[in-house]
């Protein structure tokens, strides 16, 4: 990517994101999932740095004019895909968060449990994003766009975990800051499950990690304490 090009990427993401989605219509959106499909394929499959836009338009049984009709290029594909999923997780984890209050669970460790749960360990998504994140290092209008989208990730979702553990009696004093300590945590136990998929002993180790991160970073809420010593 060239230099005027990052300038163009970095201008069309940050107008993405500050304007709302154009209308597009139902044949429009059935060609866009299924380029987004197809790109999932040959990335998994291939590897990003070695995804071609030929590729993915053989995959899904497109034309180049079809693929340069909704998007500008692998980048701002796979940034959509993300974007697709993002939203998945996001929906995923808020239901079962909700569950909580309807469930009455009150234990941290199972409402951690269950958290974890809700958010999907998937091998070959975890290696394009893996592989994306590397290209992404190495472009710095890509490596900005990425920074703020997982900021907005993280931003939309403390509020539903912050609800979420005051109903267990613990209360978060900087949800940004947990925010990236669970992110951090999720990404790099995520490797020791792929590798070890039938460990209870890594899942085990995951949840209690994660239970750690919470206590280090909530404290218990002073209202719950008192009546439950009085």
């Amino acid at each position: 990517m060239t230099g005027p090009q990052r300038r163009r990427f970095a201008v069309a993401s940050s107008t993405a994101a500050a304007t709302p989605a154009k209308r597009v219509t139902r044949r429009r959106t059935e060609t866009r999932n299924r380029l987004l499909t197809a790109a999932y394929e040959v990335f998994a499959e291939e590897g990003f740095g070695r995804s071609t836009v030929e590729r993915v338009c053989d995959r899904a049984g497109f034309t180049r004019g079809a693929f340069y009709s909704n998007f500008t290029s692998l980048d701002e594909l796979f940034l959509t895909m993300w974007e697709q999923r993002s939203a998945a997780m996001l929906a995923g984890v808020r239901a079962t968060l909700d569950k909580f209050a309807v469930d009455g669970v009150t234990d941290l460790r199972a409402a951690i449990e269950r958290l974890d749960r809700a958010v999907p360990i998937d091998e070959a998504w975890y290696r394009i994003t893996a592989e994306f994140t590397t290209h992404a290092l190495r472009t710095p209008a890509l490596r900005q766009v990425m920074a703020a989208r997982e900021e907005l990730i993280v931003a939309a979702l403390m509020p539903t975990i912050v609800a979420a553990l005051a109903r267990v009696g613990r209360t978060v004093p900087d949800p940004v800051a947990l925010g990236q300590a669970l992110v951090a945590v999720h990404d790099g136990t995520t490797v020791q499950v792929l590798m070890e998929p039938r460990s209870r002993r890594i899942r085990r180790r995951r949840t209690e990690l994660l239970c750690h991160v919470v206590l280090a970073y909530s404290t218990t809420t002073p209202e719950l304490s008192t009546a439950t010593e009085g």
